[in-house]
């Protein structure tokens, strides 16, 4: 199977095509302090090629949900130390995935504080989950352009924080609605300074972490996840082939180690102008290797891999609710299913006792 093939991944040999793909699972402490159930999780999942971690805070601005990890101080670059050195120690490699939410937060999860933006637009017909239930969501404050250079800044140093911590490289969340993602979209970037406004400007917030990563922990060690087809938290996109087309070519001007694209389903008839599979549509105009993520199966992954496209498939649930995913997959073996009431939040139950083959 090529998913059981190894694969060299930036500076990395992995033992196997498939990535477990970032998962928030809500289970580190109020300061975003992660715990020795965190350190199990991981380890316990060090079988993937690839272990993408769970969306990390780069800032206390970042925070859009309560119980969410950090990077941006000492005791949370030495907890996850403990998770990196498990991991290593049962062969595995783990990338972060630093994050800002932007306006997918709200004012009682950030002590008061307004969420930010590209543009002060509230996302519509959801609600957001806080520490007093599920709330409306907020206008969110309008950035600055200082500020907006100032959290390519804050990317930069919770990259430089992650290597501290013993991460084999990083990927920046620029998918499903998040602080990039946003930049990207029409339908949450109405600025006109040289980050809104032309496909190159909405681009520009993108393009600029991405090179302070790669100027500040070398190449081959940054990647970025990108959700062109996602409607997910209010993000549309006028000419998303254009935009993206644009935005990978520059990408290739970078030493990167991977793209990671989520394949996400969306309404065609609404939506015509959105390709139908962007991981054919953009990974072929790219140089460098593409993990395809969204609903994959042992087979339907196989499958992709098979099109010569992508060299890797990354799961979420399938690696939440099966520890050793590639050895189930390589004795084609019934899978746990995953419970959905556990996902987010609580305590180990659904997080570290999901069974293995072994037990």
């Amino acid at each position: 199977m090529k998913l059981l093939q190894p694969l060299k991944i930036g500076n990395k040999t992995l033992t196997n095509s498939m990535a477990m793909a970032p998962m928030t699972r809500s289970r580190a402490s109020m300061s975003g302090v992660v715990g020795d159930s965190t350190i199990l999780y991981y380890s316990q999942r060090a079988s993937a090629g690839l272990l993408i971690s769970e969306a990390i805070n780069i800032s206390e601005q970042a925070i859009g949900s309560p119980l969410t990890p950090g990077l941006y101080n000492q005791e949370q670059i030495d907890a996850w130390k403990k998770v990196t050195q498990a991991v290593h120690e049962k062969g595995g490699v783990i990338y972060a995935q630093l994050w800002h939410t932007g306006r997918v937060g709200h004012s009682l999860v950030k002590n008061g504080e307004l969420p930010v933006a590209p543009s002060p637009l509230a996302i519509q017909g959801q609600e957001h989950f806080t520490s007093q239930g599920k709330k409306a969501y907020e206008i969110p404050r309008a950035l600055s352009t200082e500020e907006v250079k100032n959290i390519v800044q804050d990317f930069k140093q919770a990259a430089m924080h992650a290597m501290e911590a013993g991460f084999d490289g990083v990927e920046l969340h620029a998918a499903f609605g998040y602080l990039p993602n946003q930049f990207l979209a029409d339908s949450a970037n109405q600025r006109t300074d040289a980050y809104g406004g032309s496909d190159e400007n909405r681009n520009r917030f993108v393009l600029e972490i991405m090179q302070e990563i790669v100027a500040a922990i070398g190449a081959d060690k940054a990647a970025i996840r990108l959700s062109p087809t996602s409607l997910y938290n209010n993000i549309v996109h006028q000419n998303p082939i254009e935009q993206f087309t644009l935005l990978m070519q520059e990408l290739n001007k970078l030493p990167l180690s991977y793209v990671h694209i989520m394949n996400v389903p969306f309404p065609a008839d609404k939506f015509p102008h959105y390709p139908a599979n962007p991981i054919e549509t953009f990974g072929k105009l790219l140089h460098h290797p593409v993990i395809a993520n969204c609903g994959y199966n042992r087979e339907t992954g196989e499958g992709e891999l098979e099109k010569g496209i992508a060299k890797m498939i990354s799961y979420g649930k399938l690696f939440l609710a099966n520890p050793d995913l590639p050895k189930r997959f390589e004795n084609n073996t019934a899978l746990n299913e995953a419970d959905p009431a556990t996902m987010y939040g609580g305590g180990d139950k659904g997080y570290i006792d999901y069974p293995s083959l072994q037990e």
